[in-house]
């Protein structure tokens, strides 16, 4: 293994692609954490802006622009692409051509799809999808079922919500419209009876209780990232779903198959961004199960963490924000550390829980956030 970030005589130059909240926060524990040195590129000078009073050298981009991503990246060691997942293919193509690291927060299956067949032959790494989820999630799956001598069943389960809702939804908008839309639209992929399938998302509907507190839950697209094609054979059922108030759903379901927003997601996108309004108070709950044979006899694994947002260098950071800038930035971390290939695609899979939770960024994962007094910690049954 190299020597630990801090330890290095010199800083490590990266570029952030994109400027906006998980952007800015991904800079933003760069910075606070030591060993990088940034360059931030985004097309709107007020972010660009924001990132300079950071102490962030800034470029302006224009996240299809080839030329531009080129200019981004060139004598950049690493890449984290915080841009709208429709830029991920040409962002990956830009370090894979400039020999610099790349790595995205995406939850789009095609643009992984193209990065993972990108990878053949790049001399640099290419990880997408390093957020939480997927992201952090993957990484938790893969670990949970490595407990089993037979691994059967993986169920996910991920949620970033307002604490406060107040609007029918009882929904805020926490990190990417056009990620959320694209979760909400677009096939589900998971593993039932051995194999791997397609679910319509919004199906699957469930009740959970987390901490106390009512809950339902649902499928999503993205969220497995690549864990359906890497789990062991024994796996019967593997699939994620996203945690929403109850109720949320139904409405969703209205909105895109009823009144048929699901053709018109600029109008869909537009709707979201001028009725739901933005929230720094949210909170992430992640809970997971797993089950299989362990040493002959039938065994389970649970996970389940609550976080909530934080002040970082006097900047407040959302929930959302912080889960999802730790992600890419422990990816980054390990990389360069030597812990991760130096080379090709790099999933959830080759990432070690352990490493990550002892990471200075991956910590974030290990916190307990206060519960509701009185409540039950652990997360009950799913409920069809």
């Amino acid at each position: 293994m190299t020597a630990s970030i801090a330890s290095r005589s010199a800083a490590v130059p990266v570029a952030v692609l994109g400027a906006g909240r998980m952007g800015l926060a991904i800079a933003l524990m760069l910075r606070h954490a030591g060993g990088y040195t940034l360059r931030v590129a985004d097309r709107d000078p007020a972010r660009l802006a924001l990132a300079a009073a950071l102490g962030c050298e800034t470029l302006a981009l224009d996240g299809h622009d080839a030329a531009a991503l080129a200019r981004a990246v060139r004598g950049c060691h690493a890449a984290l692409n915080a841009l709208p997942f429709h830029c991920a293919v040409d962002a990956a193509t830009a370090c894979k051509q400039a020999g610099v690291h790349y790595f995205d927060l995406t939850e789009d299956v095609p643009s992984t799809r193209a990065i993972q067949a990108l990878a053949e032959g790049a001399r640099t790494v290419l990880m997408p999808q390093c957020g939480l989820a997927p992201g952090f999630v993957g990484v938790l799956g893969h670990a949970l079922a490595a407990r089993f001598d037979q691994p059967a069943a993986l169920h996910l389960r991920v949620g970033a919500l307002p604490r406060r809702p107040d609007n029918a939804l009882r929904y805020k908008l926490t990190w990417s419209t056009e990620g959320l839309i694209n979760e909400y639209c677009n096939p589900c992929e998971a593993i039932a009876d051995g194999r791997r399938v397609e679910l319509p998302a919004l199906e699957g509907l469930e009740r959970l209780v987390l901490d106390g507190v009512a809950y339902e839950a649902f499928n999503t697209s993205g969220g497995l990232g690549t864990l359906t094609h890497t789990l062991p054979a024994s796996v019967r059922r593997a699939d994620y779903k996203s945690i929403r108030y109850p109720g949320h759903g139904a409405i969703m379901k209205l909105l895109l198959n009823d009144l048929r927003l699901r053709e018109r997601r600029d109008l869909l996108r537009e709707i979201f961004e001028s009725a739901l309004g933005t929230t720094l108070d949210d909170v992430v709950l992640i809970a997971a199960r797993a089950s299989g044979l362990r040493g002959g006899r039938l065994a389970r694994e649970r996970f389940s963490v609550r976080i909530l947002g934080a002040e970082l260098d006097g900047h407040a950071l959302s929930a959302i924000q912080r889960c999802t800038a730790a992600g890419i930035c422990a990816a980054l971390d390990l990389v360069v550390q030597g812990v991760l290939p130096q080379a090709g695609f790099v999933g959830p899979q080759q990432v070690p829980l352990a490493a990550l939770l002892a990471n200075r960024f991956g910590a974030v994962y290990a916190e307990r956030a206060p519960q509701t007094p009185g409540a039950d910690c652990a997360e009950k049954e799913f409920a069809p």
